[in-house]
């Protein structure tokens, strides 16, 4: 006799976005919403949601078009996600399961379709059995557990491939002149897009990070995992937006720090 499935998880977050010193507005965007038969329904930048309900979607994008161009993509991005994403729900009632990494990848493509300019995109749906994550360009997905970071999403860059390779230090990529140059990226009338799709297991106990890159240039992954350690997300973001901005901030930097606890307990001190 097989034992029966743990409940869903609690999830509890948030969000924080601010613009680059030499900027006069802001290219990024997030989004948070509960996804279910009835649609999307957005959420606050700082809360708790149990998965027992709803699957919870979370995702940062960074426009790059400038000026209004980059703000309206990523926000235009974020939104097509939330309308689309639902459709898994009203599909199931129907006795249609489909595949969720598909159907995101479906969704993408969609997107990209009907964004006119370019934008980057990191976003993590967890549904109450795995998370499904999926990025375009050099947005990130982190996952801290049990004291290690480990980057789930992987960057659309040459320069950040020879850097897992072991052919670059951490220091020489950062330094790198073609860090920035990316081959994927959401929108911009290119034909073809093929987005990193993945699914990962979490538990208990875990801390998930979305940011775009203006928090990764102000900021070590040594330092990264330290403070994502250091306490509830209420905490721990504004200390690494502070952080980065300290040490760079010349561009948009937008996060998500999202702690997964069991029911009823707080989420990880």
């Amino acid at each position: 006799m097989t034992d029966p499935p743990p409940p869903p998880a609690d999830l509890s977050w948030s969000a924080l976005t601010r613009p680059g010193r030499r900027k006069p507005g802001n290219d990024d965007s997030w989004l948070v919403f509960a996804s279910s038969a009835g649609g999307a329904e957005t959420l606050p930048a700082r809360s708790g949601h149990s998965l027992r309900s709803h699957d919870l979607v979370f995702a940062v994008s960074d426009g790059m078009g400038g000026g209004n161009a980059g703000d309206v993509a990523s926000r235009s991005l974020l939104e097509r996600m939330s309308q689309i994403i639902p459709e898994t729900f009203r599909a199931a009632a129907l006795g249609i399961y489909p595949d969720y990494l598909e159907h995101l990848d479906a969704a993408i493509q969609d997107v990209h379709r009907h964004v006119n300019e370019t934008a980057t995109l990191a976003l993590a749906w967890f549904t109450p059995e795995n998370l499904y994550l999926a990025n375009v360009g050099d947005s990130r997905l982190y996952r801290l557990r049990e004291g290690r970071l480990e980057q789930i999403s992987q960057d659309h860059s040459f320069a950040w491939r020879e850097w897992k390779r072991g052919k670059l230090s951490e220091l020489q990529y950062r330094t790198h002149a073609r860090r920035s140059a990316l081959f994927e990226v959401v929108g911009g009338g290119y034909e073809q897009l093929t987005p990193h799709l993945a699914a990962s297991h979490y538990a208990p106990g875990d801390t998930f990070l979305l940011c775009t890159d203006g928090l990764i240039d102000g900021i070590w992954e040594r330092q990264l995992a330290e403070i994502l350690a250091s306490g509830p997300p209420e905490t721990t973001s504004p200390a690494l937006l502070e952080h980065a901005f300290d040490n760079a901030g010349l561009d948009d930097t937008t996060l998500i720090v999202i702690a997964v606890s069991r029911p009823g307990e707080a989420p990880p001190p």
